[in-house]
C-alpha cells in the first residue's frame, strides 16, 4: 500500500507541473492572437482581456517554475522542503491579476462615456477560439490539488466565462447598435476577477500566517486525540499547512501511566495513522506523564 501511495504521490508531482506548463503554453499562444485580434476588431473588451492574459502568461510562467522548485526535498535551508514555493507562485499570480484588472478598469471606464464601434464578426470568431483554447486548459487543470493549480485554473475559468460574455455581447452588438456593451463587459470581467482574486489572496495569507487549514476542525482533532486509551489530556496543539494541501500538526499528549518505548511507538503510529483521516499528513507527537511539568502547557492559552 505504501508503494501505491508513493506511486500516486510521484504521479501527482509530475502531472501538476505538466498541467501548468500546458496552461502556460496555451495562454502564451492565445495572448498573441488576442493582441492582434483586439486591434483588428477595435474591441476594448478583447484588448483588455489581452492585457489580462499577458499578465497571466507571466504569472503562469512563475507558477510553472515554482511548482517545479516545490518538488525539492528538505535540505539545510528548508527543513520542510520547498513545498511553500508553490504558494509563492500563487501569490505573485494573484498580484498580477489585480494589477491587470486595474489597468482594464482605467481603459474601459472612459469607453463607457465615449463608446466606439467594434468589429462584431471578428469578436465573435475570437470569442469562439477563446472558449475552446481556455476551456481545454481548464479541462487539463481541473483535477489539480495544489493551491497553485487551483489559482491557475481559476484564471483560465475566468477567461472562459469572459469569452462567453464577449461571444454573447458580439452577437447582441451585431444586431443592435449598442457599442457601449463592449466596455461594460470589460468592467464586468475585471470586477469578477478582482472578487475571486481576493478570496485566493485571503486563503494564501492564511497559509503564510500559519492559520488552521479550513478543512481541519481543531476542536474535533482535540476530541479525537482524547479518545485514545491511556491519554489523559493534551496541550500545545498546533495545526497549519505548508502549501494548502500538506497539513502539519504538533501536540503534547499527557498519558495517565508510564509506558514502555515499544508501547509508545505503537500508540504514536496508531495516532498518526488516524490523523491522516483528519486531513493531517505530518504529525509530531511528544508524550508526557501526568506528573511532568511542561513549560509549553500554559504559554499558548
Amino acid at each position: 500500500m505504501a508503494d501505491n501511495h508513493q506511486t500516486h504521490h510521484n504521479h501527482h508531482h509530475h502531472t501538476d507541473v505538466t498541467n501548468i506548463k500546458t496552461a502556460f503554453l496555451l495562454n502564451l499562444f492565445f495572448t498573441v492572437v488576442e493582441i492582434i485580434g483586439g486591434f483588428l476588431t477595435n474591441s476594448i473588451a478583447i484588448l483588455s482581456d489581452a492585457i489580462h492574459d499577458l499578465g497571466d502568461c507571466l504569472s503562469l510562467g512563475l507558477a510553472w517554475y515554482f511548482q517545479k522548485v516545490a518538488k525539492k526535498g528538505s535540505d539545510s535551508s528548508y527543513s520542510y522542503g520547498y513545498k511553500r514555493f508553490s504558494l509563492l507562485g500563487a501569490i505573485i499570480n494573484s498580484i498580477v491579476l489585480v494589477s491587470g484588472s486595474i489597468i482594464i478598469l482605467t481603459v474601459a471606464i472612459p469607453r463607457i462615456i465615449h463608446p466606439v464601434a467594434a468589429n462584431t464578426e471578428g469578436m465573435f470568431l475570437l470569442a469562439i477560439l477563446g472558449v475552446l483554447v481556455n476551456g481545454a486548459a481548464v479541462f487539463r487543470l481541473k483535477k489539480g490539488k495544489s493551491i497553485n493549480e487551483r489559482v491557475v485554473t481559476l484564471h483560465l475559468l475566468e477567461d472562459v466565462l469572459g469569452w462567453l460574455a464577449i461571444l454573447v455581447g458580439s452577437i447582441v452588438m451585431h444586431f443592435f447598435d449598442v457599442p457601449v456593451l463592449d466596455p461594460i463587459m470589460s468592467v464586468g470581467i475585471a470586477c469578477f476577477v478582482l472578487f475571486n482574486v481576493f478570496r485566493n489572496i485571503k486563503q494564501s495569507m492564511r497559509i503564510i500566517l500559519q492559520g488552521i487549514p479550513y478543512e481541519v476542525n481543531i476542536t474535533d482533532v482535540s476530541a479525537h486525540l482524547l479518545q485514545f486509551k491511556g491519554v489523559e489530556s493534551i496541550h500545545d496543539l498546533h495545526v497549519w499547512s505548508v502549501d494548502g494541501t500538506y497539513n502539519v500538526l504538533t501536540v503534547h499528549i499527557v498519558l495517565n501511566s508510564v509506558l514502555e518505548m515499544e508501547k509508545l511507538a505503537e500508540l504514536k503510529a496508531e495516532i498518526r495513522d488516524s490523523l491522516q483521516e483528519e486531513g493531517i499528513q505530518h504529525a509530531t507527537i511528544e508524550f508526557e506523564t501526568n506528573n511532568e511539568h511542561c513549560c509549553f502547557e500554559k504559554c499558548c492559552e
